[in-house]
């Protein structure tokens, strides 16, 4: 996936300005992709030389805020990557290396480390139950198919943090009785 392909999807589903784009990402598109606003101008100018975005022409000839539109091109560039296979992503994680590094040294030193990603989880977790409960009271302003899609997908982005805090919990909990453990048996 590239930025490029994110922000298309970003455009389709509202023509927008740079800094709108920016902050919309931010909100939303930013959950799956990482991007800076630097990023998002770059990719924007070049996406117009490909011919896949173009400004919308507007009565304000001053402004230097363009809103961008996805053309013909852009569309099929899009089609043609969701059309495409891909592998499924694999879990790559530096706190996964981290955890069976503690497993060879011993002791629980990677315990805060597991505590501050619990805390960042429950975090993301609450974050998505709101976003689930504004859904949910907001007005249907879009279609019925897309509504239902972006459902499923904060739907699965549960499920990951649920997963995620289910399963650092169980491993805080065996460190927790492996240092006890340790502990008792030096005294």
């Amino acid at each position: 996936m590239s930025l490029a392909h994110v922000l298309l999807t970003s455009l389709l589903e509202k023509p927008s300005t740079g800094i709108e784009l920016a902050r919309r990402f931010d909100r939303s598109m930013g959950f799956f992709w990482n991007a800076t606003h630097q990023q998002i101008y770059r990719e924007l100018k070049q996406m117009q030389v490909k011919g896949w975005i173009q400004p919308i022409a507007t009565d304000d000839t001053d402004s230097r805020k363009k809103t961008y539109q996805v053309e013909v091109e852009g569309r099929t560039e899009l089609q043609r990557w969701v059309a495409q296979q891909d592998a499924p992503s694999k879990l790559r994680d530096e706190l996964m290396v981290k955890l069976r590094a503690e497993a060879q040294l011993g002791g629980a030193s990677i315990l805060p480390e597991l505590r501050r990603h619990l805390d960042l989880h429950q975090a993301q977790y609450v974050l998505y139950q709101h976003i689930a409960e504004r859904d949910q009271h907001k007005q249907n302003s879009t279609p019925a198919r897309t509504t239902r899609i972006q459902h499923k997908i904060l739907e699965l982005g549960i499920a990951f943090e649920l997963g995620w805090i289910d399963w650092l919990k169980e491993v805080i909990a065996l460190l927790e009785q492996d240092t006890d453990t340790i502990s008792v048996s030096n005294h």
